[in-house]
Order: C-alpha cells, then structure tokens, then sequence
C-alpha cells in the first residue's frame, strides 16, 4: 500500500507542477482560479528557494520510509526532473520560459477579465 501511495504522491507532484506552470491559462477561462494558482506558485517559488519543506515532497518521504526506502536523494525535482526530463544544464533557459509562460498567462487573464466586464457593462448601457 505504501508504495501505491508514494506513487500517487509523485502523481499528484506532477499535476501541482503543471499547475504551478501553466495554471495561470485556466483562468483565461475561469478567472477565480488566479488566487489558487498565485498561492501555488508563491508556495513553489518558497519551497524552491527557501529552506522550507514541500509537503508532497515531505509526503512521498514518509511513504518511501514505509517502504524501507530512504528520502528523495535530493528532492523530488532533483531526482524526477534534472537531468531525466529537463537537462541541467538547460534550466536557466526552462526558468526564463517558465517565467514568461506564467506573465503571458497573468496578462491574458486580466485581458479576458477585462474584456468580460467591459462587455457586461456596455450590454447594461444597451439595456437601460
């Protein structure tokens, strides 16, 4: 069972990652989801470059030790992401677009956001 749980912790890692990159284009669609996603990606910027723990990470840790398995070597991106999925030597280049991915996210939100409440508005003038 342990081991069925640390693998839907690494599962539910990644989709907290996705959302961290990418969730900012959900609230093209569906705006509340902004101060969700702002919370994520201040907690993965903190627990990036402050000495406070993930909690998934924290997690999958526990469930490993279920196991008679040791911590992530290095934490979970260390061990799943660097030189796996995105080489080391490419991630200043995966920050950068990773950055700008989540401003272009923020700015067509607010156009949307705007844009919807400036048509909800001209649609009240029509009326009254």
């Amino acid at each position: 069972m342990a081991h069925f749980l640390a693998d839907l912790t690494v599962a539910v890692h990644i989709l907290a990652l996705l959302f961290i990159g990418l969730g900012g284009f959900l609230a093209w669609r569906w705006p509340k989801v902004v101060f969700v996603h702002v919370f994520f990606a201040v907690w993965g910027v903190l627990v990036n470059v402050t000495p406070v723990p993930c909690p998934l990470t924290a997690a999958e840790n526990f469930f490993r030790h279920q196991e008679g398995l040791g911590d992530l070597p290095g934490g979970f991106n260390a061990y799943y992401l660097y030189d796996t999925v995105i080489p080391r030597s490419l991630l200043p280049v995966v920050v950068v677009v990773a950055l700008g991915l989540l401003v272009f996210s923020y700015v067509g939100a607010y156009h949307r956001w705007r844009h919807r409440h400036e048509d909800t508005a001209a649609h009240r003038v029509r009326l009254g």
